[in-house]
């Protein structure tokens, strides 16, 4: 049966501190991309809801159209009722029945009148959707070139950044099994809760990295003796004496840009 590899508190540090660097950078590659995700996203989705509003406005104006054809062949119909009625009007046997077709006529008159006013009103909505239309694609033309300036710079970054990316999450992945489960949770969580990102530190200046607050001498020679894991009592972060760091940093820049020119 295997047994288990005790490894010591400081190659715990040195591992905890490659990860920090490992994650740094590509929390750096991600602030290159900065918005621009997001901002092509929404560039598209803009795109697409023009789109849309002008393929509801020429629907809109099928409708006019189709509805003016109706209104013409009810005029025709009105017309051709209008010859009928006139033409029985010359053999009619009394006025009775003379008078109920002059109604029928001036009904289809009125009828005529109103769907050619209908017309008019059709043909004016017509012209304000296509006025619309030419507004809108005329926006449209240039939120798309917009959006294909953004995809080309995002494309860009990440034909430059993408591989790095996916190497280096490979690594951090790698390193985080070196690490101890409970080290692991404590990072992540201390990572979330810091607006750089930054969960292992060094000491610089007497003070954890990135703080004013002095560490007291005694804590700095824990530090520096690297038997426990030690963190700053007011930002929480795991703390780490500067020659290690140093040490690290060298070893990780050496394989970054391996990894940057793969």
């Amino acid at each position: 049966m295997a047994k288990n590899i005790e490894i010591t508190v400081e190659e715990k540090l040195r591992a905890l501190f490659d990860l920090q660097l490992i994650d740094s950078r590509i929390d750096e590659i991600r602030n290159i991309r900065g918005e621009l995700p997001l901002e092509v996203e929404d560039l598209e989705d803009e795109v697409a809801g023009m789109n849309t509003r002008i393929d509801k406005l020429k629907e809109g104006l099928e409708v006019f159209i189709n509805d003016i054809t109706n209104k013409k062949n009810q005029i025709e119909e009105s017309k051709t009722l209008i010859i009928k009625y006139t033409k029985q009007q010359d053999n009619v046997r009394n006025n009775r029945e003379y008078n109920s077709l002059s109604k029928e006529i001036e009904f289809q008159e009125l009828e005529i009148q109103l769907d050619e006013k209908h017309i008019k009103e059709y043909k004016v909505q017509i012209e304000q959707k296509k006025e619309v239309i030419d507004e809108t694609k005329e926006h449209l033309k240039g939120r798309v070139e917009h959006l294909k300036h953004k995809q080309g710079e995002l494309d860009e970054i990440l034909a430059e950044t993408e591989k790095e990316e996916k190497a280096l999450l490979k690594k951090s992945t790698t390193f985080e099994k070196k690490i101890e489960e409970r080290l692991i949770k404590a990072y992540k969580r201390i990572r979330a809760n810091v607006t750089n990102g930054l969960a292992v530190v060094a000491v610089e200046r007497g003070a954890a990295g990135g703080s004013f607050f002095t560490i007291p001498p005694q804590i700095q020679i824990e530090i520096a003796g690297r038997k426990k894991i030690i963190t700053d009592e007011h930002s929480g972060r795991i703390l780490v004496d500067p020659e290690l760091a140093n040490e690290e940093k060298e070893k990780m820049e050496k394989l970054f840009k391996k990894i940057h020119f793969i």
